[in-house]
C-alpha cells in the first residue's frame, strides 16, 4: 500500500488533474484512515464530467467508496456509467450487486427490472421477485405499498409456477418467503404439495418436508400433520419432524375431537407406539426415545385434564428411562437438561416443587453407587458417571441448595478419575469432562461461600485451587477448549493476564470467532497494564471486520448468480450483524484506548489526536440501539440454565461487567474529547464532557468501579484543559482534584504481609494502577496540547505533572519491590497451603498428586503480576 501511495503521489505531483490517479489515491487514503480527504477527492472525481468513461476511474472509485462505506456514491459510479452505456448488461449487474450489498432495495428493484428486460432470462426474473420481497420486508413504507410489492412478487412467482419456470427448490423457497410475509399459509401448503418434476425435489428436501408439516400444525390440520410427519419419519430420522409430530398430537388433544379413536389415551398411545417402532430401527433409537420425553413434557406443559393426575410422574419416569439408555453418550445431558428444568419448576411461581426434587434425588442416589463403581471398566461407564454428576449438579441448583459443603462433597473421587486414573493417562474424554465438573463445583462453591467483601482472601485462595485443577486437566488434554476457557476466566479474575493470553492464543481464535468470542480477551490487557499485547488482539479483530467488507459482498453476489435464495436472508442478517456488531465497536474502542497509551514526543502525540477520526465513532441513542450483540456468552458450557444468576458461572467469573452500550458511548466520547482538546475546541470539550458524565451516571452498575473511576479522572483531565485555556476557573484546584484521583489509584503498598495483601494484588491493585496510569497519559497529552497552543498555563500544568510523576515512580518502585520480594512466597503460604476447611481435601490432593502443577500455577500468577507492574512502571517512565 505504501508503494502504491507513493506512486500515486508522484503521478499527481506531475499532473494534479489525473483522474485515474486521483480515483486510486482516494482508495489509498481511505485505507490509510484519512477518510475526509479520501471522500472529498473521490467525490471530486465522480463529479468530473466524462470521468466515468474511464474504466480505471470506475474501478478506483468503486473501491474507494466501498472502503468509505459511502453507498450512494458507490451506486452513483455505476448508474453514471450506464448513462454512457445503457444496454451494458455487465454494468447493470454491477449496479445491482452494489445496491444489494448496501441494502438499497428500491434501487436494487429498479436495476433488476432493467436487467430482466435486457436479458429475458428466468434467473433475472427471480432477481426482481427477490428485490420486491426485500423492499417490502426492510424498507420503511406504508402497509399498502408493502402489500402491493408482495402481490406483484407473488403474481410473478405464480405465473412462473404455471409456465414451468419455477424449476428449483431455491426458487420455491423464495416464493414461500413471499407467501409467508402475506400470512398465506394455505397457499404455502399447496405450493409444497405441487405436482410434476418439482414434487420429487420437495420430497427429497428434508427442510421443505419439515416446513410443510410445521405449516399443517400452524393451521391446526393436526391429522394431516401427523400423517405427513409419519410419512417423513418412515423415510428418514429428523428431530424437527419428531417435534412437529408431538406438537400435532398435543394440538389434537387440545382440540378435543370426538370419538373413541380420538380420545386422549388413544392419541398418546398411537404416538408412543410410532416412536417405539422407529426406535427399533438401527441408528434411530436416540431421536425416537427423546421424542417420547418431548411428548410427555408437552402433555405435562399443556395441563390436559385427561392426564392431570399423573403427567408429572410419567414425565419424570420417562426422563430417567432415557438417561439409563443413553447416559454412555456425551450428548445425553444436553438432550435432557431442559426436561429436568421443566419437570422440577412450577411455571406459576418459578420455584422448585420439592416433591419432584426428592424424586430426582432418589433416582440419583439409586444409580450413583453402581455407576461410580463400574466407571473404570469402560469409557461408556465412565461417561455415564459424568452425565450423572452433571444431573446431580443441576438438581442441587434447581432445589436452591446453596450449601458449599454439598458441592465439594465427593469431589476427591471426581479428581481421582479425572486426573489420576488409568483412563486419564490414556486421555479419554470422560476424564476431561470429570475434571471440568470438579472445577465447576469448586468455582461455584467458592462464590457461594466467600462472596462477601470481607472474605476476598478465602475467595482468591479457593479460585487458585480451582485453577490448579483446570491446569492439571489441560496438562492431560491440551485440546480441551472448555478447560482453557474456564482457566482464562479465573486467571483474568485474579489479574494474571500473561497466562490467560497464552491460553487464549492456543485456542486459535479466527474469522467470525473474533466477533463471538473476542469479548473474552479484548480490553483485558489494557485493564491489567499489558496494552501492547491487547493491541495485537484488537488489531486481529479489526482486520477481520475490515476483510468482511469485501468478503460478504462476494458471498452475496454468489447467492444471486447461483440462485441460492435460501441463503439470501441469512447473508443479509450476517452482513447486518457484522456491520452493526456490538463487539466490533468494543474492539475498535479498545484499540483506540491502546493506541492512546503508546508513548511519543509532543509533536507525534498531538498529531495523532488532531488527525484522529472523531466523526465516524460518534454515537447516538438510535445508533447504539441498532447494535447487534453477537457475543457468545454461552460458550462457557453451563450445567444450569443461564437465567439462574446464582449458578451462572459465566457471570460469576467476570472480572468486570461485560461492556454495555454506555461503555461504548463513553469510549467513543473519550477520543472525541481528546481530538477537540488538541484542536482547541473548548466548546465541544465542555459539551462532550457533560455527555460523558451523564453516560456514566446512567450506566450505574453496568460499569465496574474502575470504569467509573476512569470516567471521573478523565473528566477532570478535560476540565483541567478548560481551566487552563479560559482562565475563568481555578487551575490549582482542578489540578489538585486530578492529582488526588490518580494517587488514589496509586495507593502506597501496605507494609503488612498477609493474605489480604495477596488478595488486593489479585483483585484490585493492578486494575487501580492501570486506571491511574491511563488517566495520567491523557493528562500529559493535555500538557502537550497546551504547549502547542502556547497557553500561559502550560508551565504550571507541566510542573504539577512532573511532581505527580515523581511520586508515582516512588510508589511503583515500592510496588515492584513488594512483588519481587514477597508475593511469590505469599502464594505458597496463603494459597498453595490452603487452610480453608472447605477446600483442604482438594488442596491436599493437588499438592500430593500434582505438586508441579501447583507450582506452575503459582509461577504463572506471580509472573503475570510482575509483568503488569513492570509494564505500568515503564509507562510512567516513558511519559515524562
Amino acid at each position: 500500500m505504501r508503494a502504491a501511495t507513493n506512486e500515486c503521489a508522484r503521478l499527481l505531483s506531475k499532473n494534479p488533474n489525473h483522474i485515474s490517479g486521483k480515483s486510486y489515491m482516494s482508495f489509498l487514503l481511505a485505507t490509510a484512515g484519512k477518510l475526509d480527504e479520501a471522500a472529498h477527492m473521490g467525490r471530486d472525481v465522480l463529479n468530473t464530467a466524462g470521468s466515468l468513461k474511464n474504466p480505471h476511474v470506475v474501478r478506483g472509485l468503486s473501491l474507494a467508496f466501498r472502503a468509505l462505506a459511502l453507498s450512494k456514491e458507490e451506486f452513483a459510479v455505476y448508474s453514471g456509467c450506464l448513462e454512457f452505456s445503457p444496454n451494458d448488461l455487465s454494468l447493470h449487474t454491477k449496479a445491482f450487486m452494489v445496491a444489494a450489498y448496501h441494502q438499497m432495495y428500491k434501487e436494487q428493484h429498479q436495476t433488476a427490472v432493467n436487467i430482466s428486460r435486457l436479458s429475458k432470462q428466468d434467473l433475472h426474473m427471480w432477481w426482481v421477485v427477490a428485490s420486491l420481497m426485500l423492499e417490502a420486508k426492510f424498507c420503511k413504507q406504508s402497509s399498502q405499498e408493502k402489500q402491493l410489492q408482495l402481490t406483484l412478487a407473488r403474481r410473478m412467482s405464480e405465473k412462473a409456477l404455471e409456465e414451468g419456470k419455477l424449476k428449483t427448490t431455491e426458487e420455491l423457497r423464495l416464493y414461500l418467503d413471499v407467501l409467508e410475509m402475506q400470512d398465506a399459509y394455505p397457499q404455502m401448503i399447496d405450493a409444497l404439495a405441487a405436482d410434476g418434476p418439482l414434487s420429487a425435489k420437495i420430497c427429497n428436501d428434508p427442510d421443505l418436508v419439515s416446513k410443510r408439516i410445521a405449516l399443517l400444525v400452524k393451521t391446526e390440520a393436526y391429522d394431516e400433520a401427523i400423517k405427513a410427519a409419519t410419512d417423513a419419519l418412515n423415510v428418514r430420522d429428523n428431530w424437527i419432524d419428531y417435534k412437529n409430530y408431538v406438537a400435532a398430537a398435543v394440538g389434537k388433544l387440545k382440540q378435543g375431537s370426538a370419538g373413541p379413536e380420538h380420545s386422549a389415551e388413544s392419541i398418546i398411545e398411537s404416538a408412543c407406539n410410532a416412536f417405539s417402532q422407529w426406535a427399533q430401527i438401527r441408528g434411530r433409537a436416540r431421536g425416537a426415545k427423546l421424542a417420547l420425553v418431548e411428548l410427555r413434557s408437552s402433555i405435562f406443559a399443556s395441563g390436559h385434564e385427561a392426564f392431570a393426575g399423573d403427567a408429572a410422574e410419567l414425565l419424570g419416569e420417562q426422563i430417567w428411562l432415557y438417561f439409563d439408555e443413553f447416559s454412555p453418550k456425551a450428548i445425553c445431558y444436553k438432550d435432557i437438561m431442559s426436561y429436568f428444568v421443566a419437570h422440577v419448576t412450577d411455571p406459576a411461581t418459578n420455584a422448585p416443587v420439592q416433591e419432584r426434587v426428592r424424586f430426582h434425588s432418589e433416582q440419583l442416589q439409586k444409580r450413583a453407587g453402581p455407576i461410580r463403581d463400574s466407571a473404570e471398566q469402560s469409557e461408556d461407564n465412565a461417561q455415564s458417571w459424568v452425565n450423572l454428576e452433571k444431573v446431580r449438579y443441576l438438581i442441587q441448583a434447581l432445589s436452591d441448595d446453596t450449601s458449599p459443603e454439598s458441592l465439594v462433597d465427593g469431589i476427591d473421587e471426581l479428581l481421582k478419575h479425572g486426573i489420576e486414573s488409568a483412563q486419564a493417562q490414556k486421555k479419554q474424554a470422560s476424564c476431561s469432562d470429570m475434571t471440568l465438573i470438579a472445577s465447576q463445583r469448586l468455582i461455584q462453591a467458592a462464590f457461594l461461600a466467600f462472596s462477601e467483601p470481607s472474605k476476598r482472601a478465602q475467595l482468591c485462595a479457593s479460585l487458585f485451587n480451582a485453577l490448579c485443577v483446570l491446569e492439571a486437566g489441560i496438562k492431560l488434554n491440551a485440546n480441551s477448549f472448555l478447560l482453557k476457557l474456564f482457566a482464562i476466566r479465573i486467571y483474568l479474575y485474579l489479574s494474571c493476564y500473561e497466562r490467560a493470553r497464552a491460553l487464549y492464543d492456543s485456542l486459535n481464535i479466527k474469522n467470525l470467532q473474533h466477533d463471538t468470542l473476542g469479548f473474552l480477551m479484548v480490553g483485558q490487557g489494557i485493564s491489567l497494564g499489558c496494552f501492547v499485547s491487547d493491541l495485537e488482539t484488537c488489531y486481529d479483530g479489526v482486520d477481520f471486520y475490515d476483510r468482511s467488507k469485501w468478503k460478504v459482498p462476494r458471498e452475496l453476489e454468489s447467492v444471486y448468480k447461483n440462485g441460492t435464495y435460501s441463503n439470501l436472508l441469512d447473508y443479509i442478517e450476517f452482513h447486518d450483524n457484522l456491520v452493526h456488531s456490538f463487539q466490533r465497536e468494543c474492539t475498535h474502542r479498545c484499540a483506540l484506548r491502546g493506541e492512546a497509551l503508546e508513548a511519543g514526543n509532543q509533536r507525534t502525540v498531538v498529531d495523532k489526536w488532531s488527525q484522529a477520526d472523531a466523526v465516524s465513532i460518534d454515537h447516538t441513542e438510535e445508533t447504539l440501539a441498532a447494535l447487534c450483540d453477537n457475543r457468545d456468552t454461552g460458550v462457557l458450557s453451563l450445567l444450569t440454565p443461564a437465567s439462574m444468576d446464582k449458578w451462572n458461572l459465566e457471570k460469576l467469573t467476570r472480572a468486570t461487567p461485560l461492556p454495555c452500550s454506555s461503555w461504548v458511548l463513553i469510549n467513543s466520547l473519550v477520543p472525541q474529547i481528546m481530538h477537540c482538546i488538541v484542536t482547541s475546541n473548548i466548546e465541544q470539550v465542555e459539551e462532550k464532557n457533560k455527555r460523558l458524565l451523564a453516560a456514566a451516571e446512567q450506566a450505574g452498575d453496568s460499569l465496574s468501579i474502575y470504569e467509573h473511576r476512569f470516567v471521573r479522572g478523565f473528566s477532570q483531565v478535560a476540565m483541567l484543559y478548560i481551566c487552563a485555556s479560559d482562565g475563568k476557573q481555578s487551575l490549582s484546584d482542578q489540578m489538585a482534584d486530578l492529582t488526588a484521583t490518580i494517587l488514589d489509584g496509586l495507593a502506597e503498598p501496605s507494609e503488612s504481609r498477609n493474605a489480604e495483601t495477596l488478595s488486593d494484588m489479585a483483585l484490585s491493585t493492578i486494575r487501580n494502577i492501570s486506571v491511574a496510569t491511563e488517566i495520567y497519559t491523557y493528562a500529559v497529552t493535555v500538557r502537550f496540547a497546551l504547549n502547542e497552543q502556547r497557553s500561559p498555563s502550560a508551565k504550571a500544568v507541566s510542573l504539577s505533572l512532573s511532581q505527580l510523576r515523581k511520586t508515582a515512580l516512588q510508589r511503583m518502585s515500592a510496588l515492584r519491590s513488594l512483588t519481587n520480594s514477597y508475593l511469590r512466597g505469599a502464594i505458597d503460604e496463603h494459597w498453595s497451603s490452603h487452610d480453608v476447611r472447605l477446600f483442604v481435601p482438594v488442596a491436599a490432593f493437588m499438592k500430593s498428586k500434582r505438586r508441579p502443577i501447583v507450582d506452575s500455577v503459582a509461577k504463572s500468577c506471580f509472573s503475570g503480576w510482575s509483568r503488569s507492574v513492570k509494564n505500568l512502571a515503564g509507562q510512567w517512565e516513558q511519559w515524562s
